[in-house]
């Protein structure tokens, strides 16, 4: 079924098994079965309204509602929520329950929704079980760790994005159980890389691109179980380390001119893997593992039978996902959640079961347009009913939304705490102030005030002191203020690598553009010509390989 996207205005393809999917989603109260409506926005859209709703990385300096204590939050000072830290939101002070409403079905169901997110507590930053490691968000098990986006169990770690089971690792995207990884993406089982893009069970290589099992290689790219290789070719050890020695890895400006040099290197000798699916069965996208039956999705492991997923692991039957981990089944339109089962339209919850519109509810079943609950069944707008009740009110509710067209999208922006430039949407979808608030986004002026003389870094490692921990840097991008933390620059000192001269914030939005977009293009395998699905555009010069053509060579 062909259908034009309200939002964008562009036509998309609803597949039958899409509509068959729907009909499985579908929610039963009762002996009333709710149809799941076909969505109305094409799958770009979808992603970037919910991606509209994380902040990942904008933090502001506050005090907690509660405790009067000051930490690291979401949210500015100013705002219409209440807001706790995370000590005391987890704590039992205080119970959700006490500010539940009843529900008024003359009313739009989200108006009153928004009534009770201004009454109940938000979570500050999320992070659980992390020791010093206030500057973090979406964390679990850190330790000694600074500006950890979505991490877990990670040790003495600064400025990454999913990053897990590692240690001593910085400015690095998609690694896990590493250890002194710098400015790399998409590596694994991996240690002292430097300027790597997609390694596994490599050690000590630099400025190199898909490599498996190797050790000491530089300027490479699709070797297997080598070792001191330089653009792909064999040295012997003394060789290698004499030419390593000689290359200034400590200039901030000969690293630059030998990044730009193995970028364009990269571009016109790699072979490219037209999608990376590895081991997966009938799946189409980027960067999957151990996948079955999924499609049009990104970043996801272990997941059957779903579609539109974006940083998922081990989904089964879901459509339109995104930071949703461990283990959600039949499951659509969810946020920031972990093992979530027949629920739609959440966010920021985790372990949860038949529950729809929610935020911030954890270990709860049977609960709808809640916020804030713990261990709960049969609420509606944080008010308790029995099961015949909730089964009674709910199929009304949502006769109620249809008449509103609110049944069946996920939150709209009136009930969305974040302004568009705070969220991850801005990423990977993103809009000059205008455009984000003709979308009907929301939109906050980050100006930072006067503006700063920049403190000149010395181009040379060894020289830099621990003096230019004190001092204000500004970005040679963006023009953003920036401090170098003490623990950082002893990172750098230890390996060798010069002070970046570009913020935390430009150095993400750096990787993000050595990243391949989530979108998927048509064009032909540039060896056999056969056409293929890549997430490289045609007309593109890189050599994109099918799967058939880039196993003959590679292996």
């Amino acid at each position: 079924m062909d259908k034009r996207c309200k939002q964008c205005k562009e036509m998309f393809l609803i597949r039958p098994e899409e509509e068959e999917f729907f009909e499985r989603i579908s929610p039963k109260f009762g002996l009333v079965e709710v149809e799941m409506p076909l969505p109305t926005l094409c799958p770009d859209c979808r992603n970037q309204r919910r991606q509209s709703f994380r902040n990942d990385r904008v933090f502001y300096h506050r005090k907690c509602d509660m405790s009067g204590k000051s930490f690291i939050s979401l949210y500015p000072e100013k705002t219409p929520y209440t807001v706790y830290c995370p000590e005391e939101w987890y704590g039992e002070k205080w119970d959700a329950m006490d500010l539940g409403m009843r529900v008024n079905l003359d009313k739009p169901f989200f108006e009153q929704y928004q009534k009770l997110q201004r009454k109940v507590p938000r979570l500050g930053i999320d992070i659980v079980n992390c020791e010093n490691s206030e500057y973090c968000n979406y964390c679990g098990d850190d330790k000694n760790c600074y500006l950890d986006i979505a991490g877990e169990g990670n040790e003495d770690c600064y400025y990454n994005l999913f990053v897990k089971y590692s240690k001593n690792t910085v400015d690095c995207t998609f690694v896990y159980n590493s250890e002194l990884c710098y400015e790399s993406i998409n590596c694994y089982d991996s240690y002292g890389l430097q300027h790597c893009i997609y390694a596994d069970n490599c050690s000590d290589c630099l400025y190199s691109f898909d490599l498996v099992g190797c050790k000491n290689c530089i300027f490479s790219h699709g070797l297997r179980n080598k070792e001191y290789c330089v653009f792909n070719k064999q040295y012997t050890k003394a060789k290698y380390e004499k030419y390593l020695k000689e290359l200034g890895l400590g200039s901030y400006e000969q690293r630059q001119k030998l990044y730009e040099g193995w970028l364009k290197y990269k571009k016109e000798h790699a072979i490219y893997r037209s999608n990376f699916l590895i081991n997966c069965e009938n799946c189409s996208g980027n960067n999957l593992k151990n996948c079955k039956n999924t499609f049009y999705s990104f970043n996801a492991s272990g997941s059957e039978d779903c579609r539109y997923l974006y940083d998922v692991l081990d989904a089964k039957d879901c459509q339109d996902l995104n930071y949703s981990l461990y283990k959600p089944e039949l499951s659509y339109e969810l946020i920031s959640t972990l093992n979530m089962n027949k629920s739609a339209f959440n966010m920021a919850s985790h372990y949860n079961s038949e529950v729809f519109y929610c935020d911030l509810t954890n270990n709860s079943s049977n609960l709808f347009g809640c916020i804030g609950l713990n261990h709960k069944q049969y609420c509606i707008l944080n008010k308790q009913y029995t099961g015949a009740q909730y089964a009674e009110l709910v199929p009304k509710i949502i006769a109620n939304m249809k008449k509103h067209k609110e049944w069946g999208e996920f939150f709209p922006q009136s009930v969305n705490p974040f302004a568009y430039n705070e969220t991850v949407a801005d990423e990977y979808f993103p809009l000059d102030q205008k455009s984000a608030e003709k979308q009907g986004f929301k939109w906050v002026n980050m100006n930072e005030g006067g503006v700063a003389e920049g403190v000149e870094i010395h181009d040379d490692i060894e020289k830099v002191g621990e003096s230019l921990c004190k001092e204000v840097l500004v970005c040679e991008k963006s023009g953003k203020k920036y401090k170098v933390i003490p623990q950082e620059l002893k990172f750098y000192k230890k390996l060798g690598i010069p002070v970046p001269h570009r913020s935390p914030d430009q150095r993400h939005r750096d990787r993000i553009e050595l990243r391949t977009a989530r979108k998927l293009h048509e064009r032909k395998c540039s060896k056999c010509r056969t056409n293929i699905s890549s997430v490289y555009e045609s007309g593109r010069t890189e050599k994109v390989y099918c799967e058939e053509c880039y196993r003959s060579e590679i292996y």
